[in-house]
């Protein structure tokens, strides 16, 4: 990779033209990386529900043209200035949000949103200049969320990429880059069920099923999952899901019904769906005095949660997560670790691969709501 290293790079990319339509596999240049900055030889990705959502362009700025994807696995081609802790070869995942290990965030152990890093949709061009890294014929292509993994070569911040274990198959290990750590680390590094609990899960998609899978880890005794789509049951139980309630089954609210269930409350629950409605049971279903309920869905910008304040005087506890509350550089390399030791299965949330050149087959999936997580091999 040495003979490529402060070249502009020739490759093929994914482009978004426009919102909503299918991208284009182009072929576009991608400039040296700058101070701070690495060039990575992206060589697995996978499509993220964030990716589609703002490709459908509903309800936030949209920015065309742009190169999406921010679930990947790769390699280091060069390094830019200042860059000490990466070097050309190493493997790494390249992740949405950063780690800048100077900020007060990143000096705190209790905080993974780094005060530099931090994920940004709306930007589309990298933080030092101002300017994007893609382009194709002198025109300017954006960036999203600081990754942009739907070209063969990126580049990232240096703060927003974990070197992990070389021995580790990025065709497995990819996923953990976006959602499949925001649930797990929801339950593990927030929740953070005892041995034997009882825990809800509200949404069964990748991020809750992964939340599930954080609980199976924990050694959690009872895992309910809530979700409005009976057919998701059967899959959920391979991530540890030993109950199911359809809310829509019941002429009482789920909170009730969960109650029920369980001699006054959850020990635990995670809610993964961003719905409002959602949330307010997650809390609610937890038992007083030390129910813990952890919020990872993201919910509209105007939505409100209203819940009677004595909820919080009966010793109910709410919170909230980010990406798991893992520090990217610091943290991800040990949950690769846990896949490698066998403890965190990944195969089970792998359900497509497709070749690079059918990326769109994998938006198709994600539309049609078949399966989990589509791997994007990115060698035809």
């Amino acid at each position: 990779m040495a003979s490529t290293a402060g070249k502009v790079i020739k490759c093929r990319a994914a482009v978004a033209w426009e919102a909503g339509k299918p991208l284009v596999i182009e072929e576009v240049e991608v400039a040296p990386p700058q101070a701070m900055e690495v060039r990575l030889k992206i060589l697995y990705t996978s499509l993220c529900h964030t990716d589609v959502y703002f490709w459908e362009a509903k309800g936030q700025t949209p920015v065309f043209p742009r190169i999406f994807g921010h679930e990947a696995g790769g390699v280091v081609e060069s390094v830019g200035e200042g860059v000490t802790d990466l070097a050309p070869g190493d493997h790494v995942l390249p992740v949405f949000t950063g780690e800048c290990k100077e900020c007060a965030h990143c000096r705190s152990e209790e905080s993974n949103m780094c005060d530099l890093l931090r994920i940004n949709t709306d930007r589309g061009v990298m933080i030092s200049d101002g300017k994007t890294r893609f382009s194709i014929n002198g025109k300017p292509i954006y960036h999203f969320v600081g990754t942009s993994t739907f070209s063969e070569y990126t580049v990232v911040h240096v703060g927003c990429v974990a070197k992990i274990n070389p021995l580790a198959p990025l065709d497995k290990v990819c996923v953990l880059s976006c959602g499949i750590s925001t649930g797990l680390g929801a339950t593990l590094n927030v929740a953070k069920p005892r041995k034997g609990s009882t825990v809800a899960i509200f949404g069964l998609g990748a991020v809750g099923l992964s939340a599930a899978e954080g609980a199976r880890l924990a050694g959690a005794s009872r895992i309910i999952g809530v979700d409005l789509n009976s057919r998701r049951f059967e899959e959920a139980k391979k991530f540890g899901v030993t109950d199911f309630v359809n809310p829509s089954e019941y002429n009482k609210p789920v909170q009730e019904v969960l109650a029920e269930m369980t001699n006054g409350g959850v020990d635990r629950s995670v809610e993964c769906t961003g719905n409002i409605n959602a949330m307010i049971s997650a809390f609610e279903c937890v038992h007083d005095g030390w129910g813990v309920a952890v919020l990872v869905g993201v919910p509209h910008k105007d939505a409100v949660f209203k819940t009677p304040p004595v909820n919080f005087l009966n010793e109910k506890t709410l919170k909230g997560t980010f990406f798991g509350n893992y520090k990217p550089r610091s943290d991800l390399p040990s949950v690769v670790e846990k896949y490698m030791n066998k403890e965190l299965e990944l195969e089970k949330f792998i359900t497509h691969t497709v070749s690079f050149s059918e990326i769109n087959k994998a938006f198709e999936y994600m539309l049609t709501g078949e399966g989990l997580r589509c791997i994007i091999r990115m060698a035809d």
